[in-house]
C-alpha cells in the first residue's frame, strides 16, 4: 500500500518515493518481501498520477521484479479493495504499508509459516508509554486537552498493530466487499467485522511507519546503525 499523498512529510514528492540512504523507501520495503519470499507476486498501489513516475524509476534503476500497479482509491480501504481485485483465490495475502521499510525478512518468513495454522495473523507491539485518556475541548483560548475524570487506560492490555497483516485470499476479499466504515482503521478491523478470527504475533519495535520528517531521520539513523 503506497497510495498516500504524504502531506505530513511536506514537499512535492510523496514520502514513499523519498530516498532513504539513497534508495526510495518503497523500493526498500518491496525488497524485504522479495528477499524473504522470492516467489512473491507483488501488487503495488500507487497514487494514479505517480504510476508513470514509478515505472520510469524502476526502468532506469533496473529494479525489475514484476509488479502489478494499481491506482489508489479515495481511502486506504478502497485502495486495498482495488488491489485485492488483482489477487487470485487460494493464496496467502500479506498487506503491508509501503512506508514501513525497516521490518525484517525474518518477521515475514515467520508469519508466513504461522499462517499454516491460522486464518489471519497480525503483528503487534506492547505499549511502553504511560497512557492518558483525554478529550480535546475548544474555548475562547483555542483548543486544549483535558483529562476525562474516572477513566484510565490499562497499559498492560494495550498493543499497537503493525503490518504486514496476513490473510487467506478468499476471506479477505470477501471482507472487503463490505460497505466502507470509518471504524475500519486497518485490514484486521475489516476482517474482524466480517467474522474472520484474528491471531497475533509479536511484531518488531523498529518496524516504524515513516510519515513525518522526524520519522525519516530516525529511519536513516537506524539504517546507519545496522
Amino acid at each position: 500500500m503506497a497510495a498516500g499523498s504524504g502531506t505530513r512529510m511536506g514537499g512535492g514528492l510523496p514520502k514513499q518515493f523519498l530516498p532513504l540512504e539513497g534508495i526510495p523507501i518503497l523500493r526498500r520495503t518491496l525488497e524485504k518481501f522479495i528477499g524473504a519470499c522470492p516467489d512473491v507476486h507483488v501488487v503495488t498501489v500507487l497514487p494514479a498520477a505517480f504510476i508513470p513516475y514509478w515505472k520510469s524509476y524502476c526502468l532506469e534503476a533496473d529494479f525489475v521484479h514484476p509488479q502489478i500497479l494499481v491506482p489508489g482509491g479515495i481511502t486506504r480501504f478502497h485502495s486495498v479493495r482495488a488491489a485485492l481485485a488483482k489477487v487470485p483465490d487460494g493464496v496467502l495475502v500479506a498487506i503491508h504499508d509501503g512506508v514501513r521499510p525497516l521490518l525484517s525478512e525474518e518477521l515475514i518468513v515467520r508469519m508466513r509459516g504461522q499462517m499454516e495454522s491460522c486464518r489471519a495473523l497480525i503483528p503487534v507491539v506492547p505499549m511502553t508509554d504511560t497512557l492518558k485518556v483525554l478529550e480535546r475541548t475548544t474555548g475562547e483560548g483555542g483548543s486544549r486537552l483535558e483529562a476525562v475524570p474516572g477513566e484510565q487506560a490499562d497499559r498492560s492490555r494495550i498493543f499497537g498493530a503493525q503490518t504486514p497483516q496476513f490473510f487467506l485470499s478468499e476471506e479477505i476479499k470477501a471482507a472487503y466487499n463490505q460497505a466502507y466504515d470509518t471504524a475500519f482503521t486497518d485490514d484486521a478491523s475489516v476482517a474482524e467485522r466480517n467474522g474472520i478470527p484474528l491471531s497475533f504475533v509479536e511484531g518488531e519495535r523498529l518496524n516504524i511507519k515513516i510519515t513525518t520528517p522526524e520519522d525519516l531521520r530516525l529511519a536513516q539513523a537506524l539504517l546507519r546503525y545496522r
